[in-house]
């Protein structure tokens, strides 16, 4: 994708997005010049990042298989970023193809790109939403049309609450999926920790994101993310670092020490 093609109205392809730079670590075409100008600064100070991204991009489709398998056949993916290989809508139709997905994010390319992969997919919409408004995603028409909420649900949050940067926020937004959802529904997580990166590297990447359309990244502690399943059963293994989630062979494995490290878990409401 290049500036001279023609972007969607009210984006400015000067401004990194996080949603691209993502499709940049991932190995995607769908980003600008400016998206691998900030992923590369990205990639200079961490330089495992892409491996990062991959293994949290695995660690969705696993989840997402686990809880079709297990009977879940109503997903809500918030914050879904661009289209790549194994979407979660891809992952869960093989598994159960009586399934309802509902896309939700707040960056109009992803809503183009999104749109047009989904035209002739009875069984998957996508919606504009803000992580920061449970309440709207969940009362939006076209989710409650789609979505039989006395029946359990999946919502997922995954590689996104780490661009909210008010702790208090954070645990709110966590809190408020919870508590619409019926018994035996499910919330994914994955978020980003410092792992073994110095503080230096951790504020110059805070400033490289800070110049995005996210306005910045809050890597959080253990004990942090962990409180963001309070009141939920955490399947096992628990909170890991995502590659730890249930792996397959041939997943991409991060060595310790080798930097960022994005962990994840999946909790139950009760």
């Amino acid at each position: 994708m290049t500036e001279h093609e023609q972007a969607p109205p009210g984006i400015d392809p000067t401004i990194p997005s996080v949603a691209r730079m993502y499709d940049y670590y991932l190995g995607g075409k769908d980003n600008f010049a400016s998206d691998r100008i900030a992923g590369e600064k990205i990639v200079e100070l961490v330089p495992n990042v892409k491996d990062v991204a991959r293994s949290n991009r695995a660690f969705l489709g696993r989840t997402v298989r686990h809880l079709a398998a297990a009977g879940i056949r109503q997903f809500i993916d918030i914050g879904t970023g661009l289209p790549t290989q194994e979407n979660v809508h891809q992952v869960v139709l093989r598994e159960a193809p009586d399934s309802q997905i509902v896309y939700v994010d707040n960056d109009p390319i992803v809503l183009v790109h999104a749109r047009a992969l989904l035209a002739d997919n009875a069984r998957t919409i996508v919606i504009p939403g803000d992580l920061r408004e449970p309440g709207a995603i969940l009362d939006h028409p076209d989710v409650r049309e789609r979505i039989d909420f006395d029946q359990p649900v999946a919502v997922l949050m995954v590689s996104i609450l780490h661009f909210v940067g008010d702790d208090k926020e954070v645990s709110g937004i966590a809190a408020s999926f919870g508590e619409r959802l019926v018994p035996g529904s499910h919330v994914v997580i994955s978020h980003v920790t410092s792992g073994d990166l110095t503080e230096d590297q951790v504020r110059q990447g805070r400033g490289v994101y800070g110049t995005t359309t996210a306005g910045g990244i809050f890597p959080r502690t253990l004990t942090q993310i962990r409180g963001l399943f309070d009141g939920l059963e955490m399947l096992e293994p628990g909170l890991v670092p995502v590659y730890d989630w249930r792996p397959d062979s041939g997943d991409v494995v991060i060595p310790p020490g080798a930097g960022a490290i994005t962990v994840g878990a999946v909790g139950r409401v009760l």
